[in-house]
């Protein structure tokens, strides 16, 4: 089924050795997932927790990079499985669970992503059956590893238990939380602050030496992409499209507006 969702595409150009690279998906309209494609990134993140996307959407977005070489992955709003499970019918390249602070809430986001006996999740596929073309037995055989299954540390009281979040079986990644992580450490904003770069870096090490895949979601900043990278992160969330689509906005409008203004006659 990877063809869904370029997973094992993203999972080879991670095997590889080459950082995959993404954009923060926020607006509603799919051609912006079109383009992220376009433009060539490895990934796009779906964001449920901090829009107002809708899951047809979020389905259009999915749907948007298939054939290409993009992977979709969708965080969603909470670590319940009533939000996990339409998600999972999409059959996104990965689930991102934001706020794991326990091995015992990253146990409960793995079980409401796989069927029984591995978890607790719900039986009804459409979009990872092919709609009927695909046989229920080869469907069976590949569903519990279809989306990979990625928790976010972004809170101080998940440091104290790192290592055991890492290790919970059917966690296959970790990815940073550098924003509310220094917000939990009373320093929201001060993702640049020496503690809050210090925790952010023992993630990314601590994840990478256990052998699972190592994440952040950040702004991309020339002074530090390089530091994270060489702490093991392996995929980076560089940018988003409201920013990106503002930026650019302002900078044409701006050369635009220096090119108006004509020298007054003498």
């Amino acid at each position: 089924m990877s063809d869904l969702n370029n997973r094992e595409q993203f999972l080879h150009t991670l095997a590889s050795g080459r950082v995959c690279l993404g954009n923060y998906v926020s607006l509603a309209d799919a051609s912006i997932s079109e383009l992220i494609a376009e433009a060539g990134y490895d990934f796009t993140w779906i964001d449920l927790e901090h829009t107002a996307l809708s899951l047809q959407a979020v389905l259009g977005h999915i749907m948007a990079v298939r054939g290409t070489r993009t992977a979709p992955l969708v965080r969603v709003p909470w670590n319940d499985p009533i939000l996990l499970k339409p998600v999972l019918e999409m059959v996104p390249a990965a689930v991102i669970v934001p706020m794991v602070c326990s091995p015992a809430e990253a146990a409960c986001a793995v079980a409401a992503c796989k069927y029984p006996p591995a978890g607790t999740r719900g039986f009804g596929p459409s979009r990872g059956l092919r709609f009927g073309a695909m046989p229920m037995s080869e469907y069976l055989t590949t569903a519990n590893s279809e989306t990979l299954v990625i928790v976010q540390i972004e809170h101080a009281s998940a440091l104290s238990h790192l290592e055991s979040i890492i290790e919970t079986p059917g966690v296959d990644g970790i990815c940073v939380g550098p924003y509310d992580l220094s917000g939990s450490m009373g320093k929201l904003g001060q993702v640049d602050h020496p503690e809050i770069r210090d925790a952010v870096l023992r993630v990314l090490r601590t994840t990478r030496k256990s052998g699972k895949l190592a994440g952040l979601a950040a702004d991309f900043d020339p002074s530090t992409f390089r530091l994270w990278v060489d702490a093991g992160a392996q995929w980076i969330s560089i940018g988003t499209d409201w920013d990106q689509l503002f930026a650019q906005s302002r900078s044409v409008l701006n050369a635009a507006r220096r090119l108006e203004t004509r020298p007054t006659s003498a």
